[in-house]
């Protein structure tokens, strides 16, 4: 009896062991997902700041998660709320600031047809008084030149995450495994360069606002938990 009840013991142990192989295994199996927040209080205190925030208004339309490596552009909406501004949007000056590299990014302006030299200075975009433009942007280091179709198409993310685990450099690899482990956010913010003026000529009388701003529109990038990436949660 006592050397039966031994080996149901080694049997359930190695089963323990089995089960808890099979589902650590199974974790590492599912693909990472990742959360982008956009800071829209820091932006509304920037405005705030300009005395702009009952003038422009700027969201970003995101998905709940993302895989990494998935998110390729940023859908930005830029609302002019106010009754007697001009509000152009001055793309070529636009930039994107990733902060683990230190690097400013050229941002532009996607289009169905974008077959033009990237190198063309782009036209800025006029948001006429209560209306709202919308447009998806991109860094201009990850277009490429599709030779069938002669447009320049988005082949490579926007942050490119995935690289740091292979960098030559070893505190962005340990910045990589960091971020997988969740010990560490990423963070990378568009600048956007507005310019501002009365329908006329010049500023609104009496008033103080500025002929142009820049405003800083952070971003921080969250790996979310393993169980993000089961089929329930698809829409979380």
């Amino acid at each position: 009896m006592v050397a039966r009840n031994e080996g149901n013991l080694i049997f359930l142990t190695l089963y323990i062991i089995g089960v808890t192989y099979t589902f650590t295994k199974m974790i590492e199996s599912i693909d990472d997902k990742i959360k982008f927040i956009y800071e829209k209080k820091i932006v509304d205190e920037q405005l705030k700041e300009k005395n702009l925030q009952d003038d422009i208004g700027i969201s970003f339309r995101l998905s709940p998660s993302y895989f990494i490596d998935e998110l390729k552009e940023l859908s930005v909406s830029i609302e002019n709320k106010s009754q007697n501004l001009a509000l152009y949007v001055d793309w070529d000056n636009c930039s994107l600031v990733v902060e683990y590299s230190k690097q400013s990014r050229r941002v532009i302006r996607k289009s169905p047809d974008l077959t033009r030299d990237l190198a063309v200075p782009q036209s800025p975009s006029l948001i006429a008084p209560t209306k709202t433009l919308s447009a998806a942007v991109a860094a201009e280091d990850v277009f490429k030149l599709d030779e069938l179709t002669k447009t320049y198409q988005v082949n490579t993310p926007l942050i490119n995450i995935s690289a740091l685990e292979k960098s030559p450099v070893k505190a962005q690899r340990k910045l990589f495994q960091a971020f997988i482990d969740r010990k560490q956010e990423l963070k990378f913010s568009l600048q956007l360069v507005l310019r501002i003026s009365e329908l006329r000529v010049g500023l609104v009388p009496g008033e103080n606002k500025p002929a142009m701003c820049i405003v800083d529109c952070p971003f921080t990038i969250k790996k979310l938990p393993w169980y993000y990436a089961m089929p329930w949660n698809k829409r979380r």
